[in-house]
């Protein structure tokens, strides 16, 4: 019997882990380095980590992490003209630590849809947490940055650029999880 639970838990990741990729190439709006608003392409992530627990949840999560590497690699990554130290510091700062902290949406899943909730908008501040940090220490240094911004004002610039994506997309996910967890057969399914 538990190896069936294994199974189906593995198999529900990969699942996830794929609706979470097919999401994220519904692009609603994408900024020229990188960051996008997607449809709700973090929330099977989550999902699963409110299901399974942040332990399986980072797993997957980090699975992702590295899909969405290969897709940052598809559209130009590697074309930006970064230094190798900068380049090393975006793979990990943009792409594995972002995409591998949606395993942290589990951490309140034992306190209600608000604690769910509320895990998730965690999850999403800690991800916008680490491409500010990226935009703060590797593109503040390329000088003008944006019209109107320099390198006298990074934290401004990456609060502004990492925001314009994140927080719609934080207030997305939030929405589609919320109505998700009013649905009876989605409470069923996840155990809530």
């Amino acid at each position: 019997m538990k190896q069936t639970s294994k199974t189906l838990m593995l198999t529900e990741g990969a699942i996830m882990t794929a609706l979470a990729t097919v999401l994220s190439f519904i692009v609603i709006y994408h900024l020229p380095w990188g960051g996008s608003i997607t449809l709700l392409s973090m929330l099977p992530i989550c999902l699963y980590s409110i299901k399974h627990g942040i332990k399986s949840g980072f797993l997957v999560a980090f699975v992702f992490s590295l899909i969405q590497f290969l897709q940052g690699i598809a559209t130009g990554l590697f074309g930006w003209g970064l230094t190798p130290a900068a380049l090393i510091g975006c793979i990990l700062f943009d792409y594995i630590f972002a995409f591998t902290s949606l395993g942290l949406a589990g951490i309140f899943r034992n306190h209600g849809t608000w604690g769910k909730i509320c895990g998730i908008i965690l999850t999403l501040l800690i991800r916008f947490t680490f491409h500010f940090i990226s935009g703060v220490v590797i593109f503040g240094s390329f000088g003008e940055l944006w019209e109107g911004f320099s390198t006298d004002n990074t934290l401004l610039y990456s609060l502004l650029y990492n925001g314009s994506y994140m927080l719609p997309e934080l207030i997305f996910t939030a929405i589609g999880a919320f109505i998700l967890f009013k649905i009876p057969q989605t409470r069923k399914i996840l155990g809530v």
